[in-house]
């Protein structure tokens, strides 16, 4: 075993971003909440490392990663993860300067997840959705209305303006972003479908990125095995028809 992810049970979230990562390069990891207590995993196990006094560098929440070939090193924050973990499993750009442009096209998906999360929970993450529902629908009809396009049209742009072609987001080969760039369209094609049916019209390209990442022969097996927790009510994404309109 090389790498230990930490996440949620249950969840996709943001974790998911990083074993999308994992899977396409045929990483050795283990999912620790996942896992059976019996065998140290678990939610416990995570809980554990999460609140340990004597963790030199303890992470704020999950996702973080160890990576067990540096001596248990952790990594917090999926950006930084991925930041991390893209060398390492050829899923960086050659160049360091085209490294950074993919890191802040990372951020920039953060921020689009962190938006598409405050649309079922606008006023407080300690609240139900259910306290809450009057404001959810502003924001997600705002959100569909305003915010998915200026995202969408950005990245659509940064395909368009690749130098080496619109196969990809940066550069000429995949990256850990394309596969990030998958999993932010998924989720809001699930959580959104009457907002994102148009999708396809106004971000070709982006569609068609979606389409060729689901078809590689290790995410396609990922998406249809037992490892991919579906898509849920508990997590990031969700779909509720009432926060859900036709986009413009």
């Amino acid at each position: 075993m090389t790498y230990k992810l930490y996440y949620w049970d249950g969840l996709q979230g943001r974790g998911e971003f990083v074993r999308l990562a994992l899977e396409e390069a045929g990483a050795d990891y283990v999912d620790v909440a996942r896992g059976d207590e019996s065998e140290d995993l678990g939610t416990g196990a995570m809980m554990a490392l999460l609140d340990s006094p004597d963790e030199a560098h303890p992470p704020f929440a999950p996702p973080f990663l160890q990576d067990l070939q540096e001596g248990g090193l952790i990594i917090p924050q999926t950006a930084n993860i991925l930041f991390y973990l893209g060398p390492k499993l050829g899923l960086a750009p050659r160049g360091e300067p085209l490294r950074y442009v993919a890191n802040g096209l990372q951020l920039t998906i953060a921020d689009a997840v962190t938006e598409a999360h405050d649309t079922h929970h606008p006023l407080a993450s300690n609240l139900y959705y259910e306290d809450q529902k009057d404001a959810a629908k502003t924001r997600a009809h705002d959100f569909i209305d305003h915010r998915i396009p200026k995202f969408m049209r950005y990245f659509e742009r940064v395909l368009a303006q690749n130098p080496a072609g619109d196969t990809y987001l940066v550069g000429d080969a995949l990256t850990y972003v394309d596969l990030s760039m998958f999993q932010l369209i998924d989720g809001l094609m699930y959580a959104f479908p009457r907002g994102t049916r148009r999708f396809s019209t106004h971000y070709p390209r982006l569609v068609a990125l979606h389409d060729r990442i689901a078809e590689r022969p290790r995410i396609a097996a990922y998406l249809e095995s037992d490892r991919r927790t579906r898509h849920n009510e508990a997590c990031v994404f969700r779909h509720y028809p009432e926060l859900d309109k036709a986009g413009r």
